[in-house]
């Protein structure tokens, strides 16, 4: 008797448990299948199917072809004897020492190289006010690095070094990035060489209120891929192996990533490095505005009966929009054929574009819709090309150049503008005579006449130029704007 119930009770176990693979076979039958939950009475309310493996996102390609052309950008700049005590320990122990030696300051970041012969592209904040630049490759060849040129107006520069046969990287279109996709971002944060992480697109055309920077052009592309000091200059990159943009900041309270970083856009970036090649400097065009974002309070202010588009406050006499027949209080909708909702839209459509270039506006007057073509201009107000590269360039009346290395060497700067001569215009209004050396404008340093322009012009409420004189007498002279 004993023995047909234990066999019953086997029994009965075989067939439950065989009843249970069976369901468990034909309910979980695909792969990684997950259920949502009700959190109150836990029963299964959805069931998701998973996703083949095709269908995930795959950045092999992009990263093995990627990592090859970033590569490690270490900078030097030259001690100069410190001016004044710098700590409590200087002052007791060094400052005033006569054979106090000064200190080289070293610092890197990334570049990414985008063509076989050696051009690399890199923040400018990363090579600005270097005295040598060192390259790294990812093999670890070595390779001395030039500065061809810096726009700190988008934080964007070019390098070369000589070389050839060099992997490099293609500019792809920022402009189809979508919100949500997938990019990479590559360079050496932390001397951590070849490193990638990877994100989504958050977001595009973004500014940055808190920013304390000198970038006055700001439309980057926001990702939540990992980003810390030393990714500066790299390589943000879409799935197929394309450079959509240069990573350049972080915003964070600490330092260190705190899960938003962002990049120039390719289609900025692209257009720098094409005007430094060509002309040694970057065309800038200027539409002649000062706008304002659309929002609630504004629209109530002002009456307007929809919130959109850029309203605009006030235009310069002359300027490309004032000629155009732009007036103030106008809504700005559509540059070219894009429509702008902001601020740094209008910059970064306008950013692409040439001094002489037209453009279609397309503004909102009342309830009227009004369509105008305006030519832009470069910041003396004209069409021509503009040349720097160690020409003299004209802005405001003066002639202007980069101080020489003998000139800077003698009133201990690191960079500079020295006035030339100086004719009829604002800066002869404003007391500033033949050899001055402009060192700062609104108390930040400016190196190249195409930063001096974008930094007047970028204020409203005009500049405070801060330079020396040639026997080292320290001049201030107030800009009207």
């Amino acid at each position: 008797m004993k023995k047909k119930i234990a066999l019953i009770i086997l029994l009965t176990a075989v067939v439950s448990v065989g009843t249970t693979l069976t369901v468990n076979y034909f309910t979980g039958k695909g792969q990684n299948k997950a259920q949502v939950y009700d959190t109150e009475n836990r029963e299964a309310i959805v069931q998701q199917v998973s996703l083949p493996e095709v269908l995930y996102p795959d950045f092999t390609y992009a990263a093995e072809t990627g990592v090859k052309a970033v590569v490690h950008v270490k900078v030097v700049k030259r001690g100069q004897i410190q001016q004044g005590p710098q700590s409590f320990f200087d002052f007791f122990f060094g400052y005033g020492n006569p054979d106090m030696q000064p200190r080289d300051q070293i610092g890197s970041g990334s570049g990414v190289i985008i063509s076989s012969d050696g051009y690399i592209v890199t923040a400018n904040h990363v090579i600005d006010g270097a005295d040598e630049v060192q390259v790294t490759l990812d093999d670890n060849r070595e390779f001395a690095g030039r500065v061809i040129g810096s726009d700190p107006a988008t934080d964007v520069a070019l390098l070369k070094i000589d070389g050839s046969g060099l992997p490099f990287l293609k500019f792809g279109n920022s402009d189809d990035l979508r919100l949500g996709q997938w990019v990479i971002a590559i360079g050496n944060p932390y001397e951590l060489r070849s490193t990638i992480t990877a994100g989504i697109v958050s977001a595009k055309g973004r500014a940055l209120p808190s920013y304390t920077g000198e970038f006055k052009i700001e439309a980057f592309i926001q990702t939540d891929a990992a980003v810390n000091p030393g990714n500066s200059g790299g390589a943000l990159v879409n799935a197929t192996g394309e450079l959509v943009g240069i990573n350049t900041a972080i915003a964070t309270r600490t330092g260190s990533y705190s899960g938003y970083s962002f990049a120039v856009p390719s289609s900025i970036a692209q257009k720098v490095v094409a005007d430094i090649r060509k002309y040694g400097t970057v065309q800038r065009a200027l539409l002649g505005i000062t706008m304002q974002d659309v929002t609630g309070d504004l629209a109530k202010e002002k009456n307007l009966k929809e919130i959109k588009g850029v309203y605009i406050n006030e235009l310069t006499a002359d300027g490309a929009a004032h000629k155009a027949g732009v007036k103030e209080g106008d809504i700005l909708i559509k540059v070219g054929d894009v429509a702008v909702n902001s601020g740094t839209a209008v910059q970064e459509q306008i950013s692409r574009l040439s001094p002489g270039e037209k453009v279609t506006l397309v503004l909102l007057r009342g309830d009227k819709e009004v369509t105008v073509t305006a030519t832009l201009q470069n910041q003396s107000g004209n069409t021509e090309i503009v040349k720097e590269s160690g020409d003299i360039s004209n802005f405001l009346g003066a002639q202007l150049r980069p101080v020489g290395k003998e000139l800077k060497d003698k009133l201990k700067i690191r960079t500079g503008i020295e006035v030339m001569s100086v004719g009829e215009g604002k800066m002869k209004d404003a007391g500033i005579r033949k050899g001055f050396v402009i060192t700062h404008v609104n108390q930040k340093p400016v190196s190249s006449v195409q930063e001096l322009a974008a930094s007047v012009h970028g204020n409203q409420r005009g500049a405070l130029i801060e330079g020396k004189y040639p026997d080292g007498s320290v001049y201030y002279y107030a800009l009207g704007n």
